[in-house]
């Protein structure tokens, strides 16, 4: 199945210089350099260590899809891949072995079936031809396959095979045509720095000096991230297929099989099958380093551990039991801490770029990661959501030896589970925990995970364990968060909100720079708190936050703290270096309890001596305040809708404060919340999420945050001109928030909204909103790419499509729950 080659007329002497470096020939980085050339971008090279495939490229199975994603980035990735390899023969004369037999998933339980149903809609809204089939026509397509216990199946017609290696050769060649210049057996040893900035590549051929790098290293890109002090953080472990011998009636023809279920796929391999695993307990490879001269390397496979799997996706074959293997191989696939590509700018440097971490969809995704890559590049801001690929939302820690060997270990098996939207990883947990956290515990805190912080998601009541039962239904713990949710919206309670990332901006020339950045004018007097976005040249967001002013000179940034390191990289970049400006993570220096509800003025009065009346301590507005013995900053705003305050407590105090609120609060009948009913509290509000309902394909005008920018303000912003031009043009499409009028269903994002009977969007994220009723959500609605208007938004009837069926729902473009402000405000 598998030889060695190398590519054809590659050029021998090293250049001196060149305007782009790419270090890697696997499929990624010859990707990369063919969309580069596609721009127009001259004097690039591709450095490989060995040969072209030879790290982990050579070896895949080859798998090639774009029906079953549920997000639009990684489906318009996986759709353009599937038609650049389908058309690249024709510009290259190579063949990329690309052949559409179509792929079929299981639904073997009722929960798969819906899950497969919602995935379905979402692909054929993105034009993704996805069609549910019975069993029987899965037993007429794959006749080997037993079929008695599937419900159904989910035929993607355009999905298929690729040859991993004709499909990089195919595009190397492409690149050279373009004039790149591609350089086997020639291995990166350092790169040399010259402050921010990568100056040159050095190999063991001679050194390049270089305008931009771009490590596309694979399984290496973590070593070669170190060379450049760059945070990479990925892990080999080992993967596994096997080949059988031929089967009479297996051909080339037969549609990729895949069942999640079984943590299985297959496939025709030279008449025979090809059977591939995803086990659900992996084993990390190379954990002390990849030996130095591995290529088209093997690794020595574990039969002992890996029987069990074998034998259980057998049983959806059967006829594999009485057939001869071939083959039964073993190799490395790089993996990353949350299953996203590593993609983008270094936060730490300004001329480095990173496109690995595949998570053994290399070849699947190779086409459109390469077109994100360039473009990215190229015009600085890629045209499509980067929040979940973006290597600024990695964090130090997540590099670290541990963490990833123990992450690592259930991360092949996540991709083949159920992708329920409240499932997290459960390994290399407890990573990062607040002052709270044991006291949380205590009280029935279920914990989830976000950028390795365990947070409260949910209390369960005493007497009862916090776990969670699994489904696309209402589960287990429903009616509790639905407690908390009333409580904020009827009472009092609280949040542990530690996990939000904490920046102070500081010094005599902060507020002109910082003021620079924010699309909203931060020049305001000591104590006030800014809701503003930042931008870039073209308009879109960058970053959603807020900014208190602590004094003259000093402003606190609080974001969420996944998107902390991109936060401090761009103030990085649009701060001149020799500003009187100073930049300071203080994340860890406070915890944060969030007080939420009608009664929380009454509450945090009977704690503290401050004047928490309106007409003291208005809304968006911060002060300093005692708790106890504790002096706290008490910022006056609200996530949910509701009169509230923010605590920020320094660390050593946490305790102390905690304790002397919940023991204040018995009278009070306070109650903890978690970040479920965070969630269904703020989409009641239709209050707008980074990274889940808006991102950087976003403007705030679309998105309706168009209050929050001032256009008067002196000196302007970043994309402020971009912006006047997107508000003269109108806008293509508008956020707004939908409410179903049946109660009985559920939403979590992802559905697709109707407007008089025509698909004009999906929502973006979904909750149930106890307060209105019926569950709620938000997305943009758009209109074939005409102007979306106000009159156009309140004069369709629209529909949300859950797993194929349509529900009728109200559409508003101001939040249905108190739009005038009126209990925020009080």
């Amino acid at each position: 199945m598998i030889k060695k080659t190398t590519s054809e007329n590659l050029t021998k002497e090293l250049p001196t210089h060149a305007r782009l470096v790419i270090i890697g020939g696997g499929v990624i980085g010859c990707s990369t350099a063919y969309h580069l050339s596609k721009l127009g971008w001259k004097d690039i090279v591709l450095l490989e260590r060995a040969q072209l495939t030879a790290g982990t490229t050579w070896h895949a199975a080859g798998l090639v899809e774009a029906g079953g994603f549920f997000d639009e980035t990684t489906l318009e990735m996986a759709k353009y891949t599937l038609e650049l390899y389908s058309s690249l023969e024709k510009e290259t004369g190579l063949s990329t072995g690309y052949r559409a037999v179509g792929m079929i998933e299981f639904a073997n339980t009722n929960s798969r079936l819906e899950g497969h149903r919602r995935i379905a809609a979402f692909s054929r809204y993105f034009d993704v031809p996805t069609e549910e089939i019975t069993p029987e026509k899965i037993k007429a397509l794959w006749p080997l396959a037993k079929t008695d216990d599937i419900l159904a199946g989910f035929l993607t017609y355009g999905d298929g095979r690729a040859n991993p290696i004709d499909v990089t050769m195919s595009l190397a060649k492409g690149a050279r045509m373009g004039g790149v210049k591609i350089f086997e057996e020639t291995r990166v040893i350092g790169l040399k720095k010259d402050g921010k900035r990568i100056a040159s590549v050095v190999t063991d051929r001679g050194e390049i000096q270089a305008e931009y790098v771009v490590n596309c290293a694979g399984m290496w890109a973590h070593e070669v991230g170190k060379m450049a002090g760059v945070n990479v953080p990925l892990q080999a472990a080992e993967h596994y297929y096997l080949i059988t011998e031929p089967i009479e009636g297996v051909n080339i023809e037969l549609p990729v099989l895949v069942d999640l279920d079984k943590y299985a796929y297959y496939r025709e391999e030279t008449g025979g099958i090809l059977l591939g695993l995803f086990e659900p307990v992996a084993a990390p490879w190379a954990l002390d380093g990849i030996p130095k001269d591995f290529s088209f390397g093997e690794i020595q496979p574990d039969w002992d551990r890996m029987m069990p799997y074998i034998e259980e996706a057998m049983e959806r074959t059967p006829i594999l039991k009485e057939t001869g293997i071939h083959k039964f191989f073993c190799g490395p696939e790089s993996f990353t801490p949350d299953l996203g590509p590593i993609m983008g700018l270094a936060p730490e440097l300004d001329n480095f770029y990173v496109a690995a971490g595949f998570n053994s969809l290399g070849i699947l995704l190779g086409g459109g990661a390469g077109k994100v890559m360039a473009q990215w590049i190229v015009e600085g801001v890629p045209d499509v959501d980067i929040t979940g690929i973006d290597i600024a939302r990695m964090l130090p820690f997540q590099n670290t030896p541990n963490y990833l060997k123990d992450r690592i270990v259930e991360i092949l098996g996540f991709l083949f589970e159920e992708a329920y939207p409240n499932k997290y990883f459960k390994r290399a947990r407890n990573v990062r925990r607040s002052a709270f956290h044991d006291r949380l515990a205590a009280a029935g805190a279920y914990f989830g995970e976000y950028a390795g912080w365990e947070f409260p998601d949910w209390f369960a009541p005493e007497g009862i364990e916090p776990k969670v039962e699994y489904s696309w239904g209402r589960q287990n713990w429903f009616e509790y968060s639905a407690a908390e949710h009333r409580a904020v919206r009827e009472n009092v309670a609280m949040l542990d909100y530690s996990v939000m990332g904490k920046v102070l901006v500081q010094g005599l020339d902060a507020e002109k720079y910082l003021n620079r950045i924010c699309a909203n004018n931060i020049a305001v007097p000591v104590g006030r708190c800014v809701y503003t976005q930042w931008l870039n040249e073209t308009g879109t967001i960058e970053a959603d936050l807020t900014v208190t002013r602590l004094a003259e000179d000093q402003f606190l940034i609080l974001s969420g703290d996944a998107t902390l390191v991109a936060v401090q990289a761009w103030l990085r970049r649009h701060i001149p270096a020799d500003a009187h400006v100073f930049v300071t993570n203080i994340t860890s220096a406070y915890s944060v309890l969030n007080i939420q509800g009608p009664k929380s003025r009454d509450f945090l009065s009977s704690v503290t001596h401050a004047d928490l009346s309106n007409e003291a301590f208005p809304y968006l507005t911060m002060q300093e305040i005692d708790i106890g013995y504790a002096l706290v900053k008490a910022i006056r705003v609200t996530y949910v809708g509701e009169l509230g305050w923010e605590l920020y407590i320094p660390t050593e105090f946490s305790l102390h404060v905690f304790d002397t609120l919940v023991e204040a609060g018995k009278k009070f009948e306070l109650k903890h919340m978690g970040i479920q009913a965070l969630t269904s509290l703020r989409l009641e509000k239709a209050y707008r999420d980074y990274g889940g309902d808006i991102d950087n394909t976003d403007s705030p005008l679309e998105v309706g945050l168009g209050f929050f920018v001032d256009f008067d303000k002196p000196d302007g912003f970043i994309g402020k001109d971009a912006l006047l031009r997107r508000k003269e043009a109108g806008l293509k499409y508008r956020m707004v928030q939908l409410l179903l009028e049946d109660p009985e269903p559920l939403l979590h994002g992802g559905e697709i909204i109707y407007r008089n009977g025509i698909a004009v969007g999906h929502l973006m994220s979904g909750s149930y909103g106890h307060t209105l009723g019926a569950a709620v959500g938000v997305g943009p609605v758009e209109n074939n790419d005409e102007i979306v208007t106000k009159e156009y938004i309140e004069s369709g009837t629209y529909e949300i499509d859950i797993a194929g069926v349509r529900y009728p729902s109200k559409a508003s473009l101001r939040p249905i729950y108190d739009p005038k402000l009126l209990k925020v405000r009080c």
